[in-house]
């Protein structure tokens, strides 16, 4: 009898693309992913990898990944950037998927932004649910999805564990990127946005951290949430980072067969 091993994978933004190097050392060890939940970028890996995407394919997509190719400024009201760009771009890459539809079980995390409850996305169409999902308040513009103003999933659940446990999962792997960045330059709106939320949510993940049984932080606090030219490098630091946990999962998988008997 082998455990249901669920990720929760974390938000960040550029710092999500360790979320690629810790799944590439998951399949390397032959450690299977029953289930993903994801806020924001961890939503975003999340559908693509599950939609069928190789991991190759997603390291050349992540390495050639240009932000302002996908950017559609508006007229700022509820947000400074519209939003449509990047949800074609999402549903072009999961082939206009259900999340129903994937090959792996997957939940994506957003926040309704009126009431503040945690909503969460196991059907549907795939693009819309990842865009409410990485909707930075006050950056994007929030997606309405059923009569509801949706925004980043991580300013209320930024390591959704809790959600992978619903899913099923008996052993739950949760990898943080969102680490504050301490003295790093604020020079634009964006870095007030980010760094603020950053900040807001760095005391919830330390008891997150609890609830998981295994929590990989990879340490990507040099690069800001918009550092989308060191994809190379932040994918690299993830994948060390998990390395070092292969001993500690393998553990884990082994007390839980331990206590199954």
């Amino acid at each position: 009898m082998f455990p249901k091993i669920g990720l929760a994978l974390g938000s960040g933004g550029a710092r999500g693309f360790a979320h690629l190097g810790v799944i590439k050392v998951l399949e390397e060890e032959k450690i299977p992913i029953a289930c993903i939940a994801g806020s924001s970028i961890g939503a975003l890996v999340a559908a693509l990898y599950a939609s069928g995407l190789g991991l190759d394919r997603l390291y050349r997509l992540a390495k050639s990944f240009r932000r302002n190719d996908y950017v559609d400024f508006t007229i700022p009201k509820m947000g400074l950037i519209a939003g449509k760009r990047i949800t074609e771009f999402i549903r072009l890459l999961t082939k206009g998927k259900k999340i129903e539809e994937l090959s792996i079980p997957v939940a994506i995390v957003a926040t309704d932004l009126q009431t503040g409850q945690k909503v969460v996305f196991r059907r549907g169409d795939v693009a819309r649910a990842v865009r409410a999902s990485i909707s930075i308040p006050g950056i994007f513009v929030p997606e309405t999805v059923d009569g509801r103003l949706l925004v980043d999933g991580g300013v209320v659940d930024r390591v959704p564990v809790s959600v992978a446990r619903e899913m099923g999962a008996d052993i739950v792997i949760a990898v943080d990127v969102a680490h504050v960045k301490v003295d790093g330059e604020i020079a634009s709106i964006f870095d007030v946005i980010l760094q603020s939320l950053d900040i807001l949510q760095d005391e919830i993940v330390r008891h997150r951290a609890l609830a998981s049984d295994v929590m990989i932080r990879p340490h990507v606090e040099q690069y800001s949430s918009r550092a989308f030219t060191h994809a190379q490098e932040i994918i690299a630091i993830g994948e060390q980072e998990a390395r070092k946990y292969v001993p500690k999962i393998r553990q884990v998988i082994e007390n839980w067969k331990e206590h199954s008997r």
